[in-house]
């Protein structure tokens, strides 16, 4: 079961309103000892190889924060040495991003690959101090030799090679001599470590494959746990904030800044990281829904990556508030998405501007309206914010209303629309059903005649008369179409990486998270929307207008629902679970 609530123990209320964890505490600790002369220097150091996801948000969230709490500066670094899955356009959207979450690098943009020539140095370095070599057994061997939790490794027969011999062979790779696999440079550590990690890991690969950034310069690439600290060095980074499957590497990450004689020595700090119910996080999972084309792109609306959330409608705002509230934590643990939703809400309720739309119109019409009239009537974009002012609807003799606002046999307590009911239409009246017109050959309803009270313009009865239900509806001729994608959670369990034997994961993609509606209309006030924009429509819940849309042809995206219909789902799950 999800755990939505932050770590008391890693977490705790500051004077100032805001929060603590044991990172920050660290880091304010270094600072008041003067460790690295007070400096503080963080950074965010993705790999471009796929989309920035919610959980990269709380790692973004944390190391910018954290340097900017304690008056340092936070880098960005595109730890880019694996140049078979990295590609220039993640590297974009990743910057994008970023600064969609509201925060700056500044000029400090930086790759691992600026320092493939240091880095290179750096392995030299070891070589002269007898501590990495060649090795030439294949990825069969050297995974063989490697042995495993239960069975010491074995070293390699190469090994022992002297420096001159493995300085000759190392730039013999470099020059490309040898054939990809062929040859791997070594850190000489221990075969025997409980740690699998420093059972003689790979610093250098020959891999013939052209860099987005180096080209074909380079022929052989540095292995990331070897890159990566030595990267953090260079560059002057004080506290080397990761998330927790990297803390069997600190051991690794500490040894190559000892060995390659490194001037900067960083501090690796590891958190746990971001998991979510209904959610996946891998990057090779989010790939694999891509590639199979079970979604629409990186940036599908039911997709977890920043830019997907950016499309569907999510506010910045919303994710920071939600991250700050997950808190920071030493050990894994899944937080429920619905505290994530509830951020959303709360942003959404407070910034978006209130209008009306019929997603599946009815078509009303009102017989004592004349054929021309048009009634103008003044609606709130919020009751909360005057500030923002008001906009006309139009009460014609044709509108629209939801086909779900109408029942022709209706239930005990029913406060919509049918035969004999009398309803008020939201801002503008009060109107009576009076007859039902259905297809001839379908018996579907297609058409509502209704009256209207003339004296009821506002919305309120004259002589007093309750009238409990109200309507969202739009006029007919006074309206827009557009088109509306309905979209929900993309995955119907919890954990959707659960499967029974023999089952695949995928089969967990919930069939209903999109439904695409066409002829819906939108009130007159909308005819100039761009782009990004927020609404709440009415009773219905939050949109945001497309990055597709256009004015011949609006195109919505439902960010979330007014109501939880998950709640109920969940409820009815653990019941038969029970």
């Amino acid at each position: 079961m999800a755990n939505d609530a932050p770590h008391e123990e890693e977490n705790s209320a500051t004077e100032d309103g805001g929060s603590s964890h044991f990172i920050d505490e660290l880091v304010s600790a270094d600072v008041i000892a003067k460790k690295n002369d007070g400096r503080v220097m963080t950074r965010f150091p993705p790999e471009p190889n796929g989309y920035l996801h919610i959980g990269h948000a709380k790692s973004i969230s944390l190391n910018f924060g954290i340097a900017r709490d304690h008056g340092g500066v936070c880098n960005l670094r595109f730890d880019d040495t694996n140049p078979t899955t990295e590609d220039i356009e993640y590297v974009e959207s990743i910057k994008e991003d970023i600064q969609w979450l509201g925060f700056d690098w500044e000029d400090r943009l930086y790759f691992a690959s600026n320092y493939f020539e240091r880095l290179y140095q750096f392995a030299e370095t070891l070589i002269r101090r007898g501590k990495a070599y060649v090795c030439s057994l294949n990825a069969d061997e050297v995974r063989e030799y490697r042995g495993n939790f239960h069975v010491k490794g074995k070293e390699s027969p190469h090994r022992e090679r002297s420096v001159e011999e493995n300085l000759d062979l190392l730039g013999r790779m470099r020059a490309g001599e040898f054939a990809d696999g062929e040859q791997t440079l070594r850190a000489k550590i221990d075969m025997s470590s409980q740690n699998m990690n420093m059972r003689d890991p790979p610093i250098y690969r020959i891999r013939r494959a052209h860099h987005h950034r180096t080209g074909d310069e380079w022929c052989i690439y540095p292995m990331y746990d070897f890159a990566h600290g030595l990267s953090d060095s260079i560059e002057g980074i004080t506290h080397s904030i990761c998330t927790l499957e990297f803390e069997n590497h600190r051991p690794l990450y500490e040894w190559f800044l000892v060995e390659a004689q490194a001037d900067c020595q960083p501090q690796q700090i590891e958190f746990a990281r971001l998991n979510l119910t209904y959610t996946v996080m891998s990057k090779r999972k989010l790939l694999q829904l891509v590639t199979e084309k079970l979604v629409e792109g990186w940036d599908d609306p039911r997709m977890p990556t920043l830019s997907g959330m950016r499309r569907r409608g999510y506010t910045p705002e919303a994710i920071r508030k939600f991250c700050d509230r997950v808190g920071v934590a030493r050990r894994d643990g899944v937080v429920d998405v619905s505290l994530l939703e509830h951020a959303l809400k709360d942003d959404l309720n407070r910034t978006s501007k209130r209008v009306m739309s019929v997603l599946k119109p009815l078509r009303v019409v009102i017989e004592n309206f004349g054929d021309d009239q048009v009634e103008e009537f003044d609606a709130p974009y919020s009751p909360e914010h005057e500030e923002w002012g008001t906009r006309k609807v139009y009460l014609t003799k044709v509108i629209y209303v939801e086909q779900d606002d109408f029942r022709e046999e209706a239930p005990r307590k029913w406060f919509r629309l049918s035969p004999g009911k009398e309803v008020r239409l939201r801002y503008a009246c009060l109107i009576t059903c009076k007859e039902v017109v259905k297809d001839e050959n379908t018996g579907e309803v297609i058409e509502l005649r209704c009256t209207w009270d003339p004296e009821s313009k506002g919305g309120s009865a004259p002589d007093g008369r309750r009238v409990r239900g109200t309507l969202h509806w739009v006029s007919a001729t006074r309206s827009i179409a557009a088109e509306v994608r309905l979209y929900d959670r993309l995955f119907t369990k919890e954990n959707p990486l659960a499967v029974e034997d023999g089952e695949e994961w995928q089969n967990n993609i919930n069939p209903e998270s999109l439904e695409r509606l066409s002829g819906c209309r939108l009130e007159s006030s909308l005819a100039q929307i761009k782009p990004g924009e927020r609404y709440q429509f009415e009773r219905l819940g939050y949109f945001c207008v497309d990055k597709d849309s256009s004015e011949e042809n609006p195109l919505f995206n439902r960010t979330i629902a007014l109501r939880d219909s998950w709640a109920k789902k969940e409820k009815k799950q653990q019941a038969q679970k029970k």
